[in-house]
């Protein structure tokens, strides 16, 4: 009894760090890497230096936004699962809460300032893909081999594009990784890990099974039983299960899915893409102003309740599942090699996305690659905050109608 009160009493300071951490993480994934160790390993102490970049390892080599799940880990770390959902709870509920209001407040925007705030969100959001291919590149794509496997897939997706075209790059990538890149990838130092016990394992190929069986199990569903948020659930499952790479890379997968299926239509997507960067939290929370801002006619938020929480529950059941057999996974050769190669397709993925949607969609005129341009200078060499671009371009061309 006490020992589950003592649980209970972590989970709250668990919720209320990560709650804190929500409203003021802005920045995109790498930041919000350095706001947690500054917070979790230097002020309060809860994972030591070593474990914090184990755990970051981890997270960087499963599927799913990256920030988020190194969040989930320090919590499940911390008080388990009750840590864990609590965790994601405190991180996500800010950003996620923002997205559902703007999905009912883009309607108004539109009507008082037309289409030009829009138009500046995809501006800032083209500018914003184009900074995060040039890191990922110098990064996954690195030496002949990964960038021959990046540049074959951006060539590949430009001509063939769609959610299984997508599939299949990323599965050819783990397979040419696992052949070509075994010898490539250094083995990571020693863990600095909680030991795991005979009850964590069982609890974690029990999560492991339910990730599998829900990713087999919810399309058939969605297709037998013509339930509208049962389909909205699939889709998001999936999405959350294949996204290799960071954030940045759930545009591709989501414009496959939903802007392609006629969801969603491809001005709105992109202007809540854009929206996205503004805002504190994971970038995975626009989920949220999609899946609301299509059924905003018939409750809308409830459809984005739906498609947060089901693009997320991959990633939860993935940190849960993997974390206590990470220590033998992560030395094997084999596994860091398709990886490596899965991370250099997601390049070229993003690369593809970069020319369509994003750029088909912002520049509609000669001069708006001028405020592509500037846009981008803004961020890469001014060094200006996202969110900040992001608000300028928006009420730029909201204003000015540039």
């Amino acid at each position: 009894m006490e020992e589950a009160q003592s649980t209970a009493r972590e989970a709250r300071r668990v919720l209320l760090a990560f709650l804190r951490q929500g409203f003021t993480a802005f920045g995109g994934p790498v930041a919000h890497i350095g706001y947690f160790r500054r917070e979790f390993v230097e002020r309060r102490g809860w994972v030591s230096e070593g474990a914090f970049a184990d755990l970051l390892a981890l997270c960087q080599f499963l599927p799913g936004p990256a920030s988020s799940q190194l969040a989930m880990a320090i919590g499940l770390r911390r008080a388990g699962w009750l840590g864990l959902i609590a965790a994601w709870v405190g991180f996500t509920l800010p950003a996620a809460t923002i997205m559902v209001a703007l999905a009912y407040a883009a309607p108004l925007l539109q009507a008082s300032w037309g289409g030009g705030w829009i138009h500046g969100l995809k501006i800032a959001a083209a500018a914003i893909v184009a900074q995060a291919l040039v890191a990922m590149a110098r990064t996954l794509a690195r030496g002949p081999i990964r960038a021959g496997m990046a540049i074959g897939a951006a060539g590949g997706l430009v001509i063939a594009n769609g959610a299984m075209a997508q599939i299949f790059a990323l599965l050819a990538g783990a397979a040419f990784g696992f052949a070509l890149l075994r010898a490539d990838v250094p083995a990571p130092d020693t863990p600095d890990l909680a030991p795991a016990g005979r009850g964590d394992y069982r609890a974690a190929a029990g999560a492991l099974a339910v990730f599998v069986f829900l990713l087999g199990a919810l399309p058939f569903a969605a297709a037998a039983l013509r339930e509208p948020l049962l389909g909205l659930a699939s889709v998001f499952y999936r999405t959350g299960s294949l996204v290799f790479g960071g954030g940045h890379v759930v545009l591709p997968l989501l414009q496959a899915e939903i802007v392609d299926r006629g969801w969603l239509d491809r001005d709105a997507f992109l202007a809540g893409y854009g929206a996205a960067q503004a805002i504190p939290g994971p970038l995975f929370s626009f989920a949220g102003f999609v899946g609301a801002a299509q059924t905003v006619a018939a409750g809308g938020w409830i459809g984005g309740l739906v498609a947060i929480t089901a693009i997320f529950l991959p990633s939860l059941l993935l940190v849960a599942g993997v974390l206590p057999f990470w220590d033998r996974l992560k030395m094997r050769a084999e596994a860091r090699g398709a990886l490596a190669g899965v991370n250099a397709v997601v390049v070229g993925l993003l690369a593809a996305a970069l020319w369509d949607p994003v750029l088909q969609s912002a520049v509609v005129r000669p001069r708006d690659w001028a405020l592509v341009a500037a846009a981008y200078v803004f961020l890469t060499i001014a060094r200006l905050p996202p969110w900040l671009v992001v608000l300028g371009f928006a009420a730029a061309t909201g204003v000015f109608a540039l």
